[in-house]
């Protein structure tokens, strides 16, 4: 970002945009919004261009609003005109995508969906079996067996918005590794310190709860890929991304242990003069007490 294009951090990004910091978070995630990276290392900012850009645009703000307008299930389903029952369906078969979660005060999850994805899965004719007919034999096994897409679905997408923010081979490699847990990376990345190098372009789960917490812990499982197949294909890619991160600009070798000619670690030496230093503490004391006696 060069010193003469004016910027804006997020929060005050959202603000001139009319927007909630959850909401410009979205259409930075869909690419509604442009970002560049800070580089004085502060996550991204939003040039002054970008945001004159949006306000100068037909209809700003509400356009903007409607073009990153998401709904839940109920609404949803009244969009499609369908029950909320066949709505869950078609998201848990994968028909519909989710593009975000919230976590209620029960801890449920919510899955939330973009109103344009719906409205055009709704007016597609080819869709009209799934909407107002009986759902295929194949389908109501799958439902039957638990199938549900929706937390992979959102996963996949979000790679996507990771993946897009990414600025160098390690960046992605991190936003791959960041839907696999730590034993899988384990397995991939044996080498300790090339392992601690990856964790730092490793993105954390979006933030629901405080850390440690019941709603923090749910969002982390579902960040964390838990299907076989899924797994598979995010290890070979997290494979391809390191080879070529590797080749671009390998990990820094971590620093050097102690040599034979390095002096003996302090804690040995206290121990050695412990013994020796004990009896004249002991001796001083006794004569103390004689003297007291006396």
């Amino acid at each position: 970002m060069s010193e003469h294009q004016p910027s804006r951090a997020p929060s005050r990004a959202a603000r001139e945009l009319g927007l909630k910091r959850a909401d410009f978070d979205l259409a930075v995630h869909l690419g509604r919004i442009r970002t560049v990276p800070d580089e004085g290392g502060g996550g991204r900012r939003v040039l002054l261009a970008e945001i004159e850009r949006l306000r100068a645009q037909d209809g700003f703000p509400g356009a903007l609003h409607q073009r990153i307008r998401t709904v839940g299930t109920k609404h949803g389903a009244a969009l499609m005109d369908v029950t909320p029952t066949r709505f869950t369906r078609l998201a848990r078969l994968g028909a519909v995508v989710p593009v975000r979660f919230a976590i209620n005060r029960y801890r449920a999850v919510v899955w939330m969906y973009m109103v344009d994805e719906l409205r055009q899965f709704a007016a597609d004719r080819n869709n009209a079996p799934l909407l107002n007919g009986r759902m295929p034999g194949d389908l109501r096994e799958k439902l039957a067996d638990g199938a549900d897409l929706r937390p992979r679905n959102w996963r996949g997408r979000h790679l996507g918005f990771l993946l897009r923010q990414a600025a160098g081979p390690w960046q992605r490699a991190g936003a791959v590794a960041a839907l696999l847990d730590t034993a899988r990376i384990t397995e991939a990345v044996p080498d300790p310190a090339e392992r601690a190098h990856l964790h730092r372009f490793r993105p954390g789960p979006p933030g629901h709860g405080a850390p440690g917490s019941p709603a923090a812990e749910l969002s982390a499982r579902l960040t964390t890929a838990d299907d076989g197949e899924e797994i598979a294909w995010l290890r070979a890619d997290l494979t391809q991304a390191l080879d070529q991160a590797r080749a671009r600009q390998p990990a820094p070798c971590p620093p050097a242990g102690p040599t034979r000619t390095d002096p003996a670690p302090q804690p040995a030496v206290r121990s050695a003069a412990a013994p020796a230093e004990r009896p004249v503490r002991r001796r001083r004391l006794l004569g103390r007490l004689l003297r007291t006696g006396a």
